[in-house]
């Protein structure tokens, strides 16, 4: 005699579709950032620029002493004069920033590689590359740059100013060395 089988009861397929899409942007939110998320916005405070004339350093978040800030502008004001292309170095700690304002001040164009440390966003390490650079300077080195000197863990046992220091000295090194294949192959830090 047959066994009697009873029905098993299936979730309707509406309220399961509505699981897993609530389930999906749940883990969304999660991976990408939800609303409640902060957003760095973004700031335009001129009157954190230094007063007198124009200079390649500005350090609002005090990571330089006067001697590292002094060494770094004569390195960045003699790349200019050899190469034309212009290394400009923003040390801040978001908000504390004069932002915006840096454009202007600084004259920002395509030959002009603005360098960010700021140490809220994980890595201290933030480039803004002008177009003639990006064409000359395999993309890579800066990704490699920030990899180096810019993890927390680096700077964390060394000091943001030392991050700062390694990386100008790497980023002046690379825009003087002769386009090629292997032309900013080795990252070189003033401090190693």
């Amino acid at each position: 005699m047959p066994a009697h089988i009873e029905p098993v009861e299936r979730p309707d397929a509406g309220k399961q579709l509505g699981s897993i899409v609530s389930a999906t942007v749940l883990a969304a939110s999660l991976m990408f950032g939800g609303p409640a998320e902060a957003r760095m916005e973004g700031v335009n405070r001129p009157e954190l620029l230094p007063p007198g004339p124009v200079t390649p350093v500005i350090d609002v978040a005090g990571f330089l002493t006067d001697g590292q800030e002094a060494r770094i502008k004569a390195r960045a004001e003699a790349l200019e004069e050899d190469t034309g292309l212009k290394l400009r170095v923003l040390a801040q700690n978001y908000p504390e920033t004069p932002g915006l304002a840096i454009k202007d001040y600084w004259g920002v164009d395509a030959d002009t590689v603005v360098f960010v440390a700021d140490p809220n966003t994980g890595n201290i390490l933030n480039f803004n590359v002008g177009d003639n650079v990006d064409l000359s300077v395999p993309r890579t080195f800066w990704s490699r740059l920030a990899g180096r000197f810019g993890t927390k863990f680096y700077w964390r046992d060394n000091g943001e100013d030392a991050a700062i220091v390694n990386a100008v000295a790497a980023i002046d090194n690379c825009l003087r060395e002769p386009l090629g294949k292997l032309q900013c192959n080795t990252i070189r830090g003033e401090l190693e």
